[in-house]
């Protein structure tokens, strides 16, 4: 089911014995186009430190995000601060301790347990990130909302939104807000035809000319 990231945010994260709080956020890889982490506001309740669940914890996307993890466990989890990078050293830690398989490991993919369907493998070589370094290539959603988005010709608008596979935690698709070139309409361009984001200029570049995003169907979302 194709889901907007945007929709998802600010929805209740319940576990199995009492809300956790609601998704802050959504990290993805922007090589790979998958998502990594929600991240939660917890209100409070573990104040100073991130909270990250990964796709794994995953039971259900219907007006609320259902994870298969106590209270406790959540508490339990290996601490992460608000200012600190997302290390592999970090996410190594996380998924021993909630017994996932690393994706980045030998045939790494999301297990069926708890997640809302098996997920194929993910078995492109993975970069290489040092234990202690944040991967350059994990990215929130939110920050990549708003970047302007340049066709091969022009710039066309900027991203109002991004898609996701919630059976596959993949990144289907984003959505263009036209408003520079034709006002008030909002167009899909699928990831494939993306060809670089620079998080430096805050710009998206996609392998198309203007005339082809001002000819897509506009979208209902």
């Amino acid at each position: 089911m194709i889901t907007s990231i945007d929709g998802v945010r600010g929805l209740p994260l319940q576990a199995v014995d009492g809300e956790i709080g609601t998704v802050e956020d959504l990290l993805f890889d922007d090589e790979r186009w998958r998502v990594r982490y929600l991240t939660a506001d917890t209100g409070g309740w573990l104040t100073g430190r991130r909270v990250l669940l990964a796709p794994e914890a995953v039971g259900g996307i219907e007006g609320r995000v259902t994870v298969g993890l106590t209270r406790e466990q959540v508490e339990g989890s290996p601490p992460l601060s608000a200012d600190e990078p997302v290390s592999r050293q970090w996410e190594t830690d996380l998924y021993g301790y909630y017994g996932y398989v690393p994706y980045w490991g030998f045939a790494a993919g999301y297990p069926s347990s708890g997640a809302l369907a098996p997920i194929e493998p993910d078995l492109s070589p993975p970069g290489i990130v040092e234990p202690e370094q944040g991967d350059p290539h994990l990215r929130s959603a939110r920050e990549v909302t708003g970047y302007h988005v340049q066709a091969t010709d022009d710039e066309v608008g900027h991203v109002e939104d991004l898609l996701l596979d919630d059976t596959t935690w993949s990144i289907a698709s984003i959505v263009v807000d036209t408003r520079n070139i034709l006002p008030g309409r909002k167009v899909v361009v699928p990831v494939g035809e993306i060809d670089e984001i620079s998080h430096a200029e805050r710009i998206v570049r996609v392998r198309s000319t203007r005339e082809g995003i001002e000819g897509r169907p506009e979208t209902n979302g």
